[in-house]
């Protein structure tokens, strides 16, 4: 029972957060075509340069998750978990002050930076908190309750840009984004995987003259250790065929999200001229599938089906899901669409609940941000391929008249990762 105290914090935390990062996702397609390309329904700079901010992020978050999940099994969740938690504040913070053309690129440079070392990684350690405090045969279940928890966020936070004005949307996401660091701060509890399996301290509160010398020589060696993110990345998918195949998995399953992140909102405002509060309706119809997929059907099916039948359910939908939204021909298709979340909602908490077991108790960190930084290489690949396709079809040259063809090609990719789930095996480890 002590082992599971502050999972109700967390969870909490998960939700501020992410009620804070989803509130603009509505508005910023308007915002950036406002400040890019004003009074036009096709902006190809606006689809560029959001793919150029994904590769970059995508690059970024490549070194970063690996080393940030390597840092939090040293010195603990709560205190890498503060970085991202602070830094966020700041891009959202820039537009809550004025969308202006300057100011949007400003927030474009803050954005940039701060996601090349943010991104993901909120619910990355999150992942891993949950790991360290809760046996292997409840983390499923536990992970599919804290994506669902995401969920929750995404519905509320949609609703809420739904009934906002663009600058009280982004005023009211700072609001969100600070008190969610400062209920980290105060109530989330660092977790501890057993008493003789202490994280070391980033500021040491020991004796002054052991601190000076055996404390910082330790703590250099721990951070030269975890400095070396990539090679960690590489052996780590070495160690087992399951994690290397959960890999793949990933990759093209975030390779998909990520296309569909890029080109979505642009096909649908240039198709059928949404705006912010038809985005915002798709997104709550989404969000609540989701929510009481992963709160009420994932605690039901996991244990029955097995996570790896689970996420091949998934996946399935997944590709469904992107095919129905490539041949849209009316505006109600999207809306239909949106509802497929109930079942492609599983593949996420799966593949993260399979790595997980393939990990040690003190790996946790490791592996989720090992994870993460494949899913990275996606946000990489990703806009370099999908961007400038889906940017050819909505304009006058494409080759032919077929403006969902960039998402059907996304749906292929998502097909990829379902065949790879379907030879997923777990698998004993290859290497200790």
């Amino acid at each position: 029972m002590d082992k599971l105290y502050g999972l109700s914090h967390l969870f909490m935390t998960v939700f501020l957060h992410n009620f804070s990062m989803f509130m603009v996702v509505p508005a910023i397609t308007d915002v950036t075509m406002a400040a890019l390309c004003p009074g036009q329904d096709e902006c190809s700079l606006a689809i560029y340069i959001t793919g150029f901010q994904q590769a970059m992020i995508g690059l970024g978050t490549l070194v970063m998750m690996p080393l940030l999940g390597n840092l939090s099994d040293k010195y603990g969740r709560k205190a890498i978990l503060t970085l991202p938690m602070i830094l966020t504040i700041i891009p959202v913070g820039i537009l809550a002050y004025s969308r202006t053309k300057k100011f949007f690129y400003v927030y474009y440079v803050f954005k940039i930076l701060i996601s090349m070392v943010c991104e993901g990684s909120v619910p990355c350690l999150a992942l891993a908190y949950v790991a360290d405090n809760v046996p292997e045969s409840g983390r499923s279940t536990v992970f599919g309750i804290l994506s669902g928890i995401g969920s929750a966020a995404f519905v509320c936070a949609t609703l809420s840009a739904r009934f906002l004005s663009s600058a009280l949307t982004f005023q009211v996401s700072t609001l969100i984004a600070v008190i969610g660091a400062l209920y980290m701060q105060f109530f989330l509890r660092d977790s501890v995987i057993d008493d003789k399996h202490l994280y070391t301290p980033i500021i040491s509160q020991g004796n002054p003259i052991i601190s000076k010398v055996n404390g910082n020589l330790e703590s250099k060696k721990h951070l030269l250790k975890a400095l070396r993110s990539i090679k960690d990345l590489t052996s780590f998918l070495n160690s087992s065929l399951t994690i290397n195949q959960a890999a793949i998995v990933a990759f093209f399953n975030s390779l998909a999200d990520v296309g569909l992140h890029g080109s979505l909102l642009y096909f649908l405002k240039a198709q059928f001229h949404f705006d912010k509060n038809q985005f915002a309706d798709l997104m709550v119809i989404s969000g609540i599938a989701g929510t009481v997929s992963q709160l009420l059907l994932m605690p039901i099916l996991a244990p029955i089906l097995g996570e790896t039948r689970l996420l091949s359910v998934g996946l399935f939908f997944h590709c469904v899901h992107m095919f129905l939204y490539s041949m849209a021909w009316s505006s109600l298709v999207p809306y239909a669409s949106a509802m497929f979340s109930i079942l492609y909602v599983f593949s996420h908490p799966c593949i993260r609940s399979i790595v997980s077991k393939e990990a040690g108790p003190h790996e946790q960190g490791k592996a989720q941000g090992c994870i993460s930084g494949i899913c990275s290489i996606a946000h990489i690949v990703s806009p370099l391929v999908f961007s400038p396709l889906t940017a050819l079809f909505l304009s006058e040259k494409a080759p032919f008249d077929f403006p969902g063809f960039s998402i059907m090609c996304i749906g292929f990719a998502s097909m990829i990762s379902f065949v790879q789930s379907l030879m997923l095996r777990v698998a004993p480890p290859i290497l200790n």
